[in-house]
């Protein structure tokens, strides 16, 4: 009986997508100067890499205020609210009892539990929001492929500059931030 059936595709590998530059800095004032002339050069998609929290990096950056406080106080105040209400509900409304002539609800009794319940909400809104605001969980990122990339992390800063920044060009990037005095200026693909 003879096999009719069609001859297996074989898979062709991808070939890599350029996706930005990463500069290589050796020390903390280089990579704040390299931070301040991106900000300044009107780049929205970039990142420093430290090996610890370097000082001034939020402001050199121009990133803003997270909103992550005001999330938190508003899920913690609907949790005491949520937690005043409940207990009013169910105390002087849906069952009611008569202990010793004491009110069917008062406040004083019930600050436990609506405490308990701000801290719940606070707690479970500030690690779900961290998340969201994070963009986790990312189990991959471009950097991850590159080796020099893994000295972030010991002895070495690095600026990465994404090739979708919509003031990005290819040519004038890398001249770019090899003017601002990096060691290596390394191409990274996805």
């Amino acid at each position: 009986m003879a096999d009719h059936s069609a001859p297996a595709a074989t898979a062709v590998p991808e070939a890599p997508v350029f996706w930005g530059y990463a500069a290589e800095f050796g020390t903390v004032t280089e990579v704040l100067h390299a931070a301040e002339q991106c900000r300044d050069a009107g780049f929205t998609r970039w990142d420093v890499l430290t090996p610890f929290p370097v000082h001034g990096l939020n402001e050199a950056m121009g990133l803003r205020q997270t909103k992550l406080p005001w999330f938190v106080f508003g899920m913690g105040t609907l949790g005491c609210l949520a937690g005043v209400l409940m207990q009013w509900w169910m105390n002087a409304v849906d069952y009611r009892l008569i202990v010793s002539g004491k009110p069917f609800w008062s406040l004083p009794a019930n600050i436990p539990v609506a405490f308990e319940l701000t801290i719940l909400f606070a707690a479970l809104s500030t690690f779900f929001g961290m998340w969201v605001l994070n963009g986790l969980p990312r189990h991959y990122h471009p950097t991850f492929n590159s080796r020099r990339l893994r000295h972030a992390t010991s002895d070495r800063f690095y600026v990465v500059v994404e090739a979708a920044d919509p003031r990005f060009d290819r040519a004038t990037t890398r001249e770019f931030l090899q003017s601002l005095g990096a060691a290596h200026v390394e191409e990274l693909e996805d």
